[in-house]
């Protein structure tokens, strides 16, 4: 029988499971950094959501993670005065 860490490791091997793995982890980073952002700026998720004109749930969802659409992200981002930066990995 396999333990847990040697079926994680062999996870890790696979790549479509690393990349997706991945993915997650830079969403998981992304919001927590708005969620301090928006924590940092002293608004309620209701009232930067009102400012981004998205809904307090979306916001939520974002804030937790979820995938959103890009305009989404860019709307909650100006509303908090952050810009998104790409850079090659």
């Amino acid at each position: 029988m396999q333990n847990f860490a040697d079926h994680i490791e062999q996870k890790l091997n696979d790549k479509r499971f690393h990349k997706m793995l991945e993915e997650e982890k830079q969403m998981a980073e992304l919001a927590v950094r708005l969620a301090l952002a928006r924590d940092k700026s002293g608004k309620s998720q209701q009232e930067l959501a009102i400012e981004a004109r998205i809904t307090q749930q979306q916001l939520s969802r974002l804030e937790n993670g979820a995938r959103c659409n890009v305009n989404t992200l860019l709307k909650v981002c100006n509303a908090l005065g952050l810009t998104l930066e790409l850079k090659e990995a």
